[in-house]
């Protein structure tokens, strides 16, 4: 739950404009999934093919190639049955952005296009990459019912933040749901699920070795992040398409403030970020970093120490073992 709060407020903070974004959601055919699962790499071929399809077709639109869209994508590899069934959660830019932030609407995008450009794209980089061959290839494009599918029907305006905040973290949410997990008896889990196209059957018995089975598929490799940030979105970019004054501001929703006041540390801008880096501790850690613990009343800042002697001399007047090693042998805690 921490991990999906500090997303939400990334996102809110840092990454989104104050412009319509639409959850898009790419998935693809069930022949494909086993060489996903054998190569975890291979998962990072579909943000970026999807990301690709919606610029394309974003760029054809407006006929330019200065102007991008912005789009967060998550990767998923879940199914309500806990199989292997990797897919994309993306909120993309309803339009593209310009650089120093103006907005070029684009309403109800052509979703048959972009399936058919995000089909031929994630084909095409499986051959490069030598996992698909060029004949099997041209035989899944032959398919009249592809497997591939882009489905994005809702679109989140920018003043609906707790609707942006609820898609944030259903994209991002973990495989099982504890309360969907009941215990029939010592061999058996019982697994809530949506009702099952053919049987129409809404629980799921496995043993607990299959469970476990079924969780550890959706562990990702180390270091392999399933977040992904594109277009006028990405790291590198994301400041070109900000307005200028919003640019030292953190994003979409920061103060907009000229540089005096920023240099300021008792000024407007100040007290927004001190206030922000207060919000974001509370919903990471779910408690008031300026709350007095003892007396309940709000704490102010009054200086930051970083010499590490004071700090050091600090945590050993009060008890905390200053100067300690943190990565010296302990003993174990107590039982």
């Amino acid at each position: 739950m921490s991990s999906a709060q500090a997303q939400d407020s990334k996102l809110e903070d840092e990454i989104l404009a104050p412009v319509p974004h639409r959850h898009v959601v790419f998935t693809f055919p069930k022949a494909l999934r086993g060489l996903f699962e054998r190569d975890r790499k291979l998962l990072g071929l579909l943000p970026r093919c999807a990301f690709r399809a919606v610029r394309l077709l974003y760029q054809e639109h407006f006929n330019r190639r200065d102007a991008v869209p912005g789009m967060v994508a998550s990767i998923q590899t879940f199914g309500s049955a806990l199989n292997f069934n990797p897919h994309v959660h993306a909120l993309v830019t309803e339009g593209v952005l310009e650089h120093g932030g103006a907005f070029l609407p684009l309403t109800a995008p052509d979703l048959a296009s972009l399936n058919e450009l995000f089909r031929r794209l994630v084909l095409a980089a499986l051959v490069k990459a030598q996992r698909l061959s060029e004949g099997f290839r041209d035989r899944l494009l032959t398919w009249r019912h592809s497997g591939f599918s882009v489905y994005g029907a809702q679109v989140v305006l920018p003043e609906e933040t707790g609707r942006i905040v609820h898609l944030a973290r259903y994209a991002t949410r973990p495989p099982l749901a504890q309360q969907r997990v009941q215990l029939r008896d010592e061999r058996t889990y019982l697994i809530q699920t949506a009702p099952d196209p053919a049987t129409g059957a809404t629980q799921l018995a496995l043993d607990p070795l299959e469970l476990i089975h079924r969780l550890a598929q959706q562990i990702p490799d180390p270091r392999q992040h399933l977040v992904r940030y594109y277009g006028a979105y990405a790291n590198r970019a994301r400041r070109l398409f900000r307005p200028a004054d919003e640019e030292e501001g953190g994003g979409g929703g920061g103060p907009k403030l000229d540089a005096n006041a920023r240099a300021d540390p008792e000024s407007e801008f100040g007290t927004a970020r001190r206030q922000s880096w207060a919000r974001l501790l509370r919903k990471v850690l779910e408690v008031d970093p300026l709350l007095c613990p003892r007396c309940r009343v709000e704490m102010k800042i009054v200086s930051v120490i970083t010499d590490t002697v004071v700090v050091d001399s600090i945590l050993r007047h009060v008890g905390e073992g200053g100067g300690h090693d943190p990565h010296a042998p302990r003993a174990p805690p107590a039982a």
